[in-house]
């Protein structure tokens, strides 16, 4: 059994609400078999999946890869200025 203190160990901040539901999202998808990341990026736009950063518009190729870009760099961040365990 996984010790509850280390549960969030790899995080260096707490996911957003945003985060939580793109990430919720693409379980979902996956969870279908889903792999092809022009499918995915379909499927999201097909659920009406907000973006993280806040941004309107249509989930593309590109708009994924740079929404996933940003939140990892926003994860490194948090790593770099408080460390792992949020």
């Amino acid at each position: 059994m996984q010790d509850p203190a280390l549960r969030h160990q790899s995080r260096g901040r707490p996911m957003t609400d945003a985060e939580i539901a793109l990430a919720a999202d693409l379980e979902e998808i996956y969870a279908r078999g889903v792999r092809d990341f022009e499918a995915v990026v379909a499927e999201l736009n097909a659920k009406g999946t907000a973006r993280p950063s806040g941004e309107a518009g249509a989930w593309s190729l590109a708009v994924f890869e740079a929404e996933l870009k940003a939140i990892n760099a926003s994860h490194d961040a948090a790593h770099a200025e408080n460390g792992i365990g949020a």
